[in-house]
């Protein structure tokens, strides 16, 4: 039990760094390739499960249109809304996606979200 304490205090520790790097990340998620929450920093009001399930879904529709379209491996997948955005990461067996407000610095956040991936990738193969 400890050591899973452990994975998830790290987990929990580069969501909480990238929510406090960039004020304008609302939601911030790591799930299974298979849609089960691994752990999520959300407001209440959002279902966790459903959040998960649909983010692995995007993300196994996105490697797929990626091979079918012979354009290399998949990286990242980006979507606008009026509101805001959806970025959506790799990471090893896990899926890092954050939702953030339409003024967000995406460049920025792009560079974190690919570095956290690599992290989250890091600690999900131990």
């Amino acid at each position: 039990m400890p050591e899973e304490n452990n994975f998830l205090e790290e987990l929990e520790a580069i969501l909480k760094r990238l929510l406090s790097n960039n004020p304008s990340i609302t939601i911030a998620t790591i799930s299974s390739i298979e849609g089960l929450p691994i752990l999520s920093l959300i407001p209440r009001e959002y279902n966790e499960m459903i959040i998960s399930a649909m983010v692995a879904t995007l993300l196994s529709l996105s490697e797929r249109a990626v091979i079918e379209m012979k354009i290399g491996e998949f990286k990242q997948l980006y979507i606008k809304g009026i509101d805001g955005y959806l970025l959506v990461f790799e990471a090893d067996s896990a899926v890092l996606a954050v939702s953030t407000t339409d003024k967000a610095k995406l460049g920025l956040i792009f560079l974190e979200c690919e570095r956290a991936s690599l992290e989250i990738s890091e600690i999900m193969k131990r």
